[in-house]
């Protein structure tokens, strides 16, 4: 993904942050969502807390906050709950929202599917993990996790769920057959699931229909 950001750069001639903000955010309304943060946002960004060598937790101190050497595909941007789930807002209703169209619905659909050679899964792919979970039964397609057994994945939920997380232990997922999207923002490092783990399966269970 942080290759693919380099690739749109050469083709469209602009530097990646400029591209997310004339393609994605401006569209979608997303006022606080970019690569670098402007004085009064960054009075305003949330602490990370990093895991102390007794099991507790402690401030990461200040954020990493300056124009970086490349803008990365994969990672950087700050943002908040709103602007985040019109994003997914987005996701979930074909690609566009409120008369802006980002991509087509037959586009998510194939980005959606699971793209790892051999159609294996995540724990698959990579034994070594990428956090405290195991990612049995989930795939992954053009730039999210998708879920394709939640039997074998052992978390409730849906075939079809797809989303991702970040590095502060952030993570989100959007539910097709439930029309639902939901966003964790906490801010741990390194990557902890736990709560992800424990409200996926709270949230479907309280789904009636």
């Amino acid at each position: 993904t942080d290759w693919l950001g380099k690739v749109v750069e050469s083709v469209t001639g602009k530097g990646l942050d400029v591209v997310v903000k004339e393609g994605i955010t401006n569209p979608l309304g997303m006022d606080d969502t970019m690569f670098v943060l402007d004085t009064g946002r960054r009075e305003n960004a949330v602490t990370i807390h990093v895991r102390g060598e007794e099991g507790g937790w402690t401030s990461a101190g200040e954020i990493l906050n300056q124009e970086p050497d490349w803008w990365a595909g994969g990672h950087g941007l700050y943002s908040t709950p709103r602007d985040y789930i019109r994003f997914e807002r987005a996701l979930l209703r074909g690609g566009e929202l409120d008369g802006a169209r980002l991509l087509g619905p037959r586009t998510i659909e194939y980005m959606t599917c699971n793209h790892l050679p051999g159609a294996v899964d995540l724990e698959a792919f990579d034994p070594s993990g990428f956090a405290e979970t195991t990612f049995d039964g989930v795939g992954f397609g053009l730039g999210f996790s998708v879920v394709e057994d939640h039997v074998a994945n052992k978390v409730l939920g849906s075939i079809g769920d797809f989303g991702w997380g970040g590095a502060a232990s952030t993570f989100f997922w959007v539910a097709p057959k439930s029309e639902l999207v939901v966003i964790i923002l906490q801010q741990l490092e390194p990557i902890n699931l736990a709560l992800m783990m424990a409200l996926k399966p709270a949230v479907y269970a309280a789904l009636r229909d």
